[in-house]
């Protein structure tokens, strides 16, 4: 039996002003313009789910809040959710993200979304999808033709509000918005909204700085999907990404109250001695060879948790001596989950991928003594309550994996080599610290920081006429900071309306509350103006303002700079923070878009999986990388609070990295100039480069 439906729609261009035309066809994150820290590769503490971002939010007004909820709770079952479909195998659909999305959406037991399956090719009345596959859901197909038109601009899959205004697009935002929305309309199903994790962070950080969620949203699914495509010949290996996952599987556990959790396993452990002993007397072997394994605290307290229940364990308050213990001599904390002790969205990522791979293994007879680790989180998954019943929705059939021994160190060494390309270059044997070694070193070469007369330093928006609703001080901004931002506001809207036609598409990267896209989409009604911000309350801010204006030229994407693939005409960035800037400047590029961007945060840039530094040609043949690095974070040196002569140093750092980012930009046959704002006090990170096609 077949399920399929065609779905008549019209496609409409983004707005209906002089001009319009649409973004494009073709479906990244954006790092908003805020300070990153790192930690263990999820950072972005500050990720909480929205309902709890609304209550501690300071920037609302009450009766706005009021109002926000009920105006997101009304759009709960007006919501239309995008998938990809490229084909179906064994019991998948692909893209594996589809059958991730489609078995959080059966674990969650939530129907608040419409659902449309868009195939890769046109033709629709050729493709069909097995009703088996989808379980209880009703989905309809799709051609990519009929998707809105910001859905057409971005990956899938994809989440788009009623209004077709507000669209959030990739993995993670997708299934973090499917969790939030479920326990929205059902606040009973705390275990769904526990999937987000310890302060609701999991795989919020984006795939361009974090190592761990980039591993679960794509290398983990690209690597499977390549192993199931690949010849025999071409899969005998298990592929790096698989092996990545098992070794992170095999590093010790840090959780929020980890000492507490240690403790309580010390103590554990030392209670089992005698208890040991005595079974190892009786068999008449040692100790360490007693074939009676010690309980797993880590497992009770994780199921614990998922049954509802208190481990009798995890009360017990601690013998003095265990209190006394140092931290540093407490046991290690084991895996049992993907990201540690508790299960959380990062399974849910995994398991459909893992579970396909291992499959494919089993037919093929492969051996999977390498892969313990794994082995034994995809048998404890499955024991998870309500896995199986959402296995059996999508007729996942599990395995029945046997117990397999840990290999080695040396034996998992030989066969793993994920390569490092975040390695650092740590033979510079000549490098001297400090910034003016460096800063003498590019001098002597005829390197130094160049800035271009401001072509406009007087112009100004007339704020005093402006509505109050375009103004960034319509926030609780102090006056002085209100009053910063809009001289900020200043310069990118001069340099922009120098470079702005009808009709083009101009897009706001990072864009926070929008406070640089409601600007230009006001001032430039024949222009479209599309917002894109990783962070889901900055852009509800962003549209509650638009709304508020009676904007119809003006879009929002939620999404990672990486699933945006619309063509635009202009790219904008407010003070994109580290490596955002060089994703920014990398998007424009691809686009053939000029860009007006200001950096900020230089001293958080370093080499990545996609970007590596000195960017130019002319700065590697001259700077390593450690020296370059100084640069970035002397460049940071800007806060008034400083002496007058260490900020000049951090202006000239400033110049240096921005002109090693123009000179690359001109590689790629671009003329880019770096401008210093008017006037410079509007803001420490008062760079502005802008670079236009050649």
């Amino acid at each position: 039996m077949f399920v399929w439906a065609r779905l008549e729609l019209r496609c409409k261009f983004f707005g209906n002003c002089k001009g319009d035309v649409p973004l494009g066809r073709h479906g990244g994150h954006s790092k908003g313009g805020e300070k990153h820290r790192e930690d263990s590769d999820r950072s972005f503490k500050c990720n909480i789910s929205f309902v709890f971002l609304l209550e501690r939010s300071s920037s609302f007004h009450p009766l706005k809040e009021l109002q926000l909820r009920r105006k997101m709770k009304d759009s709960v079952t007006e919501e239309h959710l995008y998938l990809g479909f490229s084909h179906q195998y064994r019991d998948s659909i692909f893209p594996l993200h589809t059958s991730i999305s489609l078995f959080l959406l059966s674990y969650c037991d939530c129907k608040l979304f419409k659902i449309f399956l868009v195939p890769t090719g046109e033709d629709v009345d050729d493709q069909f999808v097995t009703k088996n596959l989808l379980g209880s859901l009703e989905v309809h197909l799709i051609s990519r033709s009929e998707l809105p038109v910001v859905v057409q601009s971005c990956c899938l899959p994809a989440v788009v509000g009623k209004d077709g205004k507000f669209c959030r697009a990739g993995l993670s935002v997708v299934l973090r918005h499917v969790i939030q929305k479920t326990y929205e309309a059902d606040p009973s199903k705390k275990d769904v909204l526990e999937l987000l994790g310890f302060k609701k962070t999991c795989l919020k950080a984006c795939a361009e700085v974090s190592q761990w969620t980039r591993l679960c949203e794509i290398s983990i699914p690209l690597a499977v999907e390549e192993f199931l495509t690949a010849s025999p010949d071409h899969c005998q290996t298990i592929p790096p990404a698989i092996l990545q996952l098992e070794r992170k599987l095999g590093e010790p556990v840090r959780v929020h109250n980890d000492d507490k959790i240690r403790r309580q396993k010390l103590q554990q452990q030392k209670a089992a001695v005698p208890l040991l002993a005595k079974a190892a007397a009786e068999e008449g072997k040692p100790v360490e060879m007693c074939e009676h394994p010690l309980p797993s605290l880590e497992l009770s307290i994780a199921f614990s948790k998922l049954l509802v229940q208190e481990a009798s364990d995890a009360v017990n308050r601690e013998a003095p001596h265990i209190r006394r213990t140092k931290t540093s001599d407490l046991p290690l904390l084991d895996h049992v989950f993907a990201e540690g002790l508790y299960f959380t969205v990062a399974d849910i990522v995994l398991l459909p991928c893992i579970h396909q791979f291992l499959v494919s293994c089993k037919t093929q007879g492969k051996n999977l003594l390498n892969l313990p680790l794994i082995s034994s989180w995809y048998r404890r998954v499955q024991e998870v309550p309500g896995v199986k019943k959402a296995a059996g929705k999508c007729s996942m059939e599990f395995l029945q994996l046997p117990e397999l021994m840990s290999a080695s160190e040396e034996q998992l060494q030989d066969f793993f080599s994920v390569p490092d390309e975040l390695e650092e270059d740590n033979e510079d044997s000549h490098f001297i610290g400090g910034p003016r070694p460096t800063m003498t070193k590019l001098m002597e070469n005829g390197v130094e920081a160049k800035f271009v007369p401001h072509p406009c330093p007087s112009w100004t928006l007339d704020w005093t006429h402006l509505p109050p609703a375009v103004s960034p001080g319509e926030g609780k901004m102090s006056k002085d900071r209100a009053l910063r931002k809009q001289q900020q506001l200043n310069n990118l809207a001069s340099a922009v309306t120098k470079l702005a036609k009808p009709g083009d598409v101009i897009v706001d990267f990072c864009s926070g509350g929008g406070h640089v896209g409601i600007v230009l989409a006001h001032m430039m009604p024949s222009c479209q103006v599309v917002l894109i911000e990783n962070k889901e309350l900055s852009l509800i801010r962003a549209k509650d303002r638009s709304d508020e204006l009676g904007l119809n030229n003006i879009w929002f994407i939620q999404a990672n700079l990486d699933y945006f693939n619309g063509t635009f005409n202009i790219g904008v960035a407010l003070h994109a923070c580290g490596v955002a800037t060089d994703m920014v400047i990398e998007h424009c590029i691809k686009a053939q878009a000029a860009f007006v961007i200001s950096p900020c945060c230089y001293g958080f840039i370093q080499n990545t999986v996609k970007f590596q530094y000195p960017r130019s040609h002319q700065f590697k043949e001259i700077l390593s990388y450690k020296e370059h690095m100084t640069l970035c974070r002397f460049a940071d040196q800007t806060a008034v609070q400083l002496p007058p002569e260490r900020r000049l140093i951090g202006k000239q750092c400033m110049g240096l990295v921005d002109l090693d980012r123009a000179w690359a930009a001109e590689e790629q046959n671009y003329s880019v100039q770096v401008i210093s704002m008017e006037p410079e006090s509007c803001s420490p990170k008062n760079n502005m480069l802008v670079g236009i096609p050649t």
